[in-house]
């Protein structure tokens, strides 16, 4: 008996591992007990709360403005990196001993990473749903349209997931390094602000700093949402604040008249354009007019000037507007921006108030001096005192009048001495013009060919943050392969 037992073949207990798809499954579903069971569950209010409390930050500036949007798109991008970042950057290295046991035992490290590429996906995405709620709930107008799909809200959404599964795979890379916890939470704080400092779009960089752009997610994730939120399309506000805080300076100096009408005759500046376009509908009354001859000295000669009797006024207008040999009389300059004596007349005569002045009779010979004395006693000036002349004349043609004339040309050298405020003069030249050109003017010299608002830009960092994703999960399954040589 005993002899047939030595003889015996001895049997051999062979161990059979499961494949490598089979294993996926077993560890994703071990992840999913972990996310119940340790409370794993908690990155998703947390990722709630800091959505909500950037999205109260930037709802009044994000989508209105350029530089609101790229600030925003910015603090959009850090929510993004920072879940992501902390969604597995412990994941690996606490559970250490045990890896390396069952990776002894016949485990796979490739389905061992790529379970958790499975889980962390999943995890990912609700982070984006959920931070995608919370600002909108918190008031974050996001647009209608979207460039590849044609729904803003999903364009946008993959976005946000593309560069908070980068960072989960980022960080899953840093834990597969870090040998303890407490060394991943102490290289984390890094990690942050290389992505922070280097993304490219926020802080200006020196040249050489430049091509680490090229290894951030914080990069392409900016370009991305800036892309999508049409940042270059939207205008440049900072402007017009600055504009309005400036109403109350005061601005004094000296300038000569040449220099004074040379930039109101400057066609090729838009805003000196538009404002000498302006018309005035009312240039001055008759009141004001008598009150101008009176003060004028060089008018005292056509005081003098005699008026046949038996006239009416209306004759007496159209007499001096058809007779020959008068064009110097009508071309008579008063002193006053673009009044002629000829250009007063036409108004008067085509006005509907001045027609019971015009049949009114002149019964003697009297002197231009005296019709105007006598306006007084009829109590013409009071009813008619109020009647507009020399209206319908825009800015420019009053300009390029005094520009003209040879008083004016003979006092180009003279010194004007100048105290005004910001606001007098924005209100000269039109308040809204100058926003609108200096908001144009700035906007243009901040446009970003990286931000231009097309589908070909977007799929174009899709894909740069697809091959992030990518890189680091490789990287973390290499360094995985080698935790056997861990002496611990």
């Amino acid at each position: 008996m005993s002899e047939n037992r030595v003889n015996e073949p001895i049997r051999q207990m062979t161990i059979r591992h499961r494949g490598r798809g089979a294993q996926v499954g077993i560890y994703f579903g071990k992840l999913l007990r972990m996310f119940v069971y340790q409370s794993d569950w908690k990155v998703l209010p947390m990722a709630a709360l800091i959505a909500g409390l950037v999205g109260m930050v930037i709802r009044r500036r994000l989508f209105i403005n350029m530089e609101g949007t790229l600030m925003g798109a910015f603090a959009m991008v850090m929510v993004c990196i920072w879940n992501g970042c902390f969604n597995s950057i412990q994941v690996i290295c606490r559970e250490r001993d045990v890896i390396k046991r069952e990776h002894r035992s016949g485990m796979h490290i490739s389905s061992y990473v790529f379970s958790h590429m499975l889980y962390q996906a999943l995890l990912c995405l609700a982070q984006t749903v959920v931070t995608l709620y919370v600002t909108l709930t918190v008031g974050v107008q996001y647009p209608a349209k979207g460039l590849v799909t044609g729904y803003f809200l999903i364009d946008f959404g993959i976005s946000m997931f593309l560069i908070t599964f980068a960072s989960d795979m980022l960080s899953l890379w840093v834990s597969s390094l870090a040998r303890t916890t407490t060394t991943a939470m102490t290289i984390m704080p890094f990690v942050l602000i290389f992505q922070l400092v280097f993304s490219g779009g926020m802080l200006s960089l020196p040249a050489w700093t430049e091509p680490l752009t090229q290894f951030t997610i914080s990069n392409p994730g900016l370009k991305v949402i800036a892309t999508q939120a049409d940042t270059n399309g939207r205008p440049y506000a900072t402007i017009s604040n600055m504009v309005a805080r400036m109403r109350d300076n005061e601005i004094g100096g000296s300038v000569t008249v040449g220099q004074v009408l040379d930039l109101l005759q400057d066609a090729n500046n838009p805003t000196i354009a538009s404002l000498r376009e302006r018309k005035l509908e009312k240039v001055l009354t008759l009141a004001e007019l008598k009150k101008a001859l009176e003060d004028s000295q060089s008018f005292q000669s056509l005081r003098q000037e005699t008026i046949p009797a038996d006239f009416t006024v209306g004759d007496m207008v159209r007499l001096l507007l058809e007779a020959e040999g008068l064009e110097d009389l009508r071309g008579y300059d008063f002193g006053l921006p673009g009044v002629t004596l000829g250009k007063l007349l036409q108004d008067i005569a085509g006005s509907d108030k001045a027609q019971p002045m015009m049949e009114e009779k002149l019964t003697e010979r009297i002197t231009v001096g005296d019709l105007i004395d006598a306006m007084d006693e009829t109590g013409f000036m009071e009813r008619y005192g109020d009647t507009q002349i020399g209206g319908n004349l825009t800015v420019g043609e009053i300009v390029d009048a005094v520009a003209g004339n040879a008083d004016a040309q003979a006092r180009r050298d003279e010194q004007i001495t100048v105290n005004t405020t910001v606001g007098s003069l924005l209100d000269i030249v039109g308040e809204d013009n100058v926003k609108t050109f200096l908001e144009q003017k700035t906007a243009e010299a901040n446009y970003q060919t990286d931000y231009e608002y097309n589908a070909e830009n977007v799929i174009g960092y899709w894909m740069h943050l697809l091959l992030f994703i990518l890189v680091f999960a490789a990287l973390a399954t290499i360094t995985l392969e080698f935790i056997d040589k861990d002496k611990r």
